[in-house]
């Protein structure tokens, strides 16, 4: 004769007597056609709709369908009458935005059977498209339990990098495809315009971004952003494959800490189909402040500076709904959810609990630091705190598709750098007149790998996305200018005249090279240097 409910409203002013409506079921989300594009909140009602509804202000008790029930699509059969069909096998398709083919798919929970009638025409999410044997009904709509994993066939290795175009992250730090990465950093290291490069220019074919517990401000530059953002691939809007789920801090906690479930069920739905789709969440630090918030009311036993002891499990467990998987269904079709997490430390501090139990379940960190970042050093990682444990996993990947000398180029530009670490150390002790002039050029060129390879700008139509290919060649001409500048050192030739040289210039200009001729102007440097004696 108990009942447990969780409210995802505000429930200030509630008191003994006041009406409750029970809904009878779990946080669920509707899945269908019509997602792409949308704009949601963390129990995916349509802020869109809602402000047409009733203005600035969600009103109490305010439900709206996440999907349009007027709005009809053009559904085209996959399948005929008399075939059998299962769990996540495609029953057809409908062309959900000009760039997108959504995929109509059994849902995984159903028992499947022989087809006894499917038609193509223009339906409504609600409309029957077809029968299973015992006239069970085929629609274009499905619901899912936000908090419940959707189940695949298998799980599978990562076998190739989530391509990102930012140079420090696809050389030093990559992630794979269906990998997670985190993103810890203070206020102001940009990890809001970092997600929004990312989704502009990742090789990802859908992008859901949840903006959870962020301030109103940023939310709101997030929503205007993002429809005037043009994926570069297409040239079309990037809305057209991107879902947004947003949750300011002033609403209510409830629903914060659902936004994130919210967010990767609808990631996994597409996964489903065997779409790459990329979940940027901004961020998991207000998601668990949340959870603390909703843990203190529960008056369950607290941890770690107050948040409850289970935040680690729940932590993984998010981070394991990514991955790359076989699809359940007939075919081979292989998705992918790529997890990439901002986090909010207080201070910027990465020893606090949520950064800590993020560690531990993901494998990227892509640490930013106050420091770069107030330097217009954008993306402002500091890549001695940074890490990947896909190194060893893309070996093979990127010797066969970017170059064979990928991962010696790699060892060697972190081993400049360690090294110009140790010689800025001596320099602040002894002062630069008392070094070497081999360490002196180290020093130089340890600056220009980070100025002009490592630096990025966002905001440049040429550098603001960098190709493999372009990353590769340029690798290869900075390390070829520096062993042009030791050979000239040797020689006799003044350190001072090495720093001048014309081709330096080239060098600090090559980033605003576009890609296409690139290697052929590369390599033409590059042989100059070598015939140069």
């Amino acid at each position: 004769d108990e009942a447990t409910i969780q409210v995802y409203e505000e429930t200030t002013g509630l008191s003994l007597g006041d009406e409750v409506l029970d809904s009878g079921e779990p946080l669920f989300v509707e899945l269908g056609p019509g997602l792409l594009g949308s704009v949601y909140d963390g129990v995916q009602r349509s802020l869109e709709v809602l402000r047409e509804a009733m203005g600035d202000l969600i009103l109490r008790r305010a439900v709206v369908a996440p999907l349009s029930r007027t709005r009809r699509w053009h559904f085209v059969p996959r399948v005929r009458p008399g075939e059998t069909v299962g769990p996540g096998d495609i029953l057809g398709v409908v062309q959900e935005t000009p760039g997108h083919e959504h995929r109509v798919l059994l849902p995984p929970r159903a028992r499947g059977g022989r087809v006894e009638s499917i038609a193509e025409g223009e339906y409504s999410v609600t409309d029957t498209v077809g029968t299973l044997e015992e006239g069970k009904p085929l629609n274009l709509l499905q619901r899912w339990p936000v908090r419940q994993p959707r189940p695949v066939r298998q799980r599978l290795a990562p076998a190739f990098p989530f391509v990102t175009g930012q140079r420090v992250f696809d050389t030093l730090f990559p992630v794979a495809a269906g990998g997670t990465a985190i993103v810890p950093g203070g206020f102001g290291t940009g990890k809001t315009v970092l997600e929004q490069s990312l989704a502009k220019f990742s090789e990802a074919d859908l992008i859901v971004f949840v903006g959870c517990g962020e301030r109103g401000n940023e939310i709101a530059e997030v929503l205007s952003d993002f429809p005037r953002l043009i994926d570069a691939r297409t040239g079309r809007p990037l809305m057209e494959r991107t879902i947004l789920v947003v949750n300011t801090s002033n609403m209510p906690v409830a629903a914060r800490e659902a936004s994130i479930y919210t967010g990767v069920t609808l990631a996994e739905y597409y996964r489903d189909m065997g779409y790459r789709v990329a979940l940027m969440a901004d961020s998991t630090s207000r998601w668990a402040e949340a959870l603390r918030e909703i843990s203190s009311r529960l008056e369950e036993m607290p941890g770690e500076e107050g948040y409850p002891t289970y935040l680690a499990t729940r932590l993984s467990a998010f981070y394991e709904r990514g991955g790359r998987a076989l699809c359940l269904g007939a075919g081979d079709r292989v998705g992918s959810i790529t997890i990439v997490s901002a986090i909010s430390p207080p201070g910027g501090d990465f020893s606090e609990p949520v950064t800590q139990a993020s560690i531990r379940a993901t494998g990227a960190l892509w640490a930013l630091e106050a420091s770069l970042a107030h330097r217009r050093h954008f993306p402002a990682v500091e890549w001695k705190r940074s890490y990947s444990l896909y190194v060893d996993s893309l070996r093979e990947w990127y010797a066969r598709e970017a170059g064979e000398d990928w991962h010696a180029l790699r060892q060697d530009l972190l081993a400049l750098l360690r090294r110009e670490e140790e010689i800025q150390e001596i320099v602040q002790l002894v002062g630069i007149d008392a070094i070497q002039d081999e360490e002196r050029l180290i020093l130089e060129m340890g600056r220009l790998f980070r100025e002009e390879f490592l630096r990025q700008s966002a905001f440049s139509d040429v550098d603001a996305f960098c190709p493999l290919a372009k990353q590769h060649a340029m690798l290869r001409l900075l390390f070829a200018f520096f062993g042009h500048c030791r050979r000239l050192l040797q020689q006799g030739t003044p350190i001072d005249d090495l720093l001048t040289l014309p081709l330096r210039r080239e060098l600090e200009r090559m980033k605003e090279r576009p890609a296409e001729g690139f290697q052929a102007w590369a390599e033409q440097l590059r042989q100059a240097m070598s015939n140069e004696q």
